[in-house]
């Protein structure tokens, strides 16, 4: 049975998609089978694979909203093991239509159970808020795992990330856990990081990835060209970083 990951900040621009994009397409370079599901309505995972969101007919709305079947959502990507299941415009919607509908908290996880036997992993690429699409996705899921960026506001997202977390666990999902938290925009030059380091590594050390993503142009670049860092550019640093990262989860998961 398939491990499903939420990857989760409500805080926007902390390289959350980023992380979902390449962590995915490592994995799926290192041969597991991986199923990418955009949960974000700004689509940007969707079209960090190159995939033009006008044009998805079945879409994690649809799935959401319980119009839709898991398998006609489910796009067999380009790369290597990677299939995704896209967002679309109508996402945005979904948060108002899902006051509507019984066991609203649980819709995700309904459409991922006929799947998750067909898949390694499902990484679950959440938006930048504690909404209902959130919750959902933490419901579905088995842990949690959660770029921060190295800044001074860091550690109080994360605090309030970490009470939803738990209230999940306490209300839906009691085998909830937390994956890992990794480190995104790392530039070890900046006092100010070494300080973030030093916070998170008091509070969740063990859970703290030793892997850190660097700050890169190549790989702010790669989404524009709807391609994992991997295959835009194999030898860069952000590559590297995302490699290393997918080895040490693979290593904590026991599967690699």
């Amino acid at each position: 049975m398939g491990k499903i990951v939420s990857i989760v900040n409500q805080k926007g621009g902390v390289g959350k998609t980023t992380t979902s994009v390449n962590l995915a397409a490592a994995i799926g370079i290192a041969g597991k089978k991986v199923l990418l599901v955009d949960a974000d309505p700004q689509g940007n995972t969707t079209s960090g694979y190159g995939i033009n969101k006008k044009s998805v007919q079945v879409s994690s709305y649809e799935l959401l909203i319980g119009k839709g079947k898991t398998d006609q959502a489910i796009i067999k990507t380009e790369y290597k093991n990677v299939d995704i299941i896209p967002a679309s415009i109508d996402l945005a919607a979904a948060e108002v239509d899902l006051i509507e509908i019984d066991h609203r908290e649980a819709q995700l996880k309904m459409a991922l159970s006929v799947v998750r036997d067909k898949y390694d992993y499902i990484f679950i690429d959440c938006p930048p808020s504690l909404g209902l699409i959130t919750i959902n996705a933490l419901n579905a899921s088995d842990t949690v795992l959660v770029p921060i960026q190295c800044e001074y506001f860091a550690l109080e997202g994360l605090s309030q990330l970490m009470a939803t977390v738990r209230q999940v666990k306490r209300l839906y999902n009691p085998t909830l856990e937390i994956e890992g938290i990794v480190l995104t925009m790392f530039d070890g030059r900046l006092n100010l990081t070494g300080q973030v380091v030093a916070e998170i590594k008091k509070f969740f050390a063990d859970k703290l990835y030793k892997s850190v993503i660097p700050r890169a142009v190549r790989l702010s670049e790669a989404p524009s060209y709807g391609m994992p860092i991997q295959y835009y550019d194999k030898r860069s640093k952000g590559s590297d970083a995302y490699n290393a990262l997918a080895k040490e989860f693979l290593k904590k998961n026991r599967r690699g």
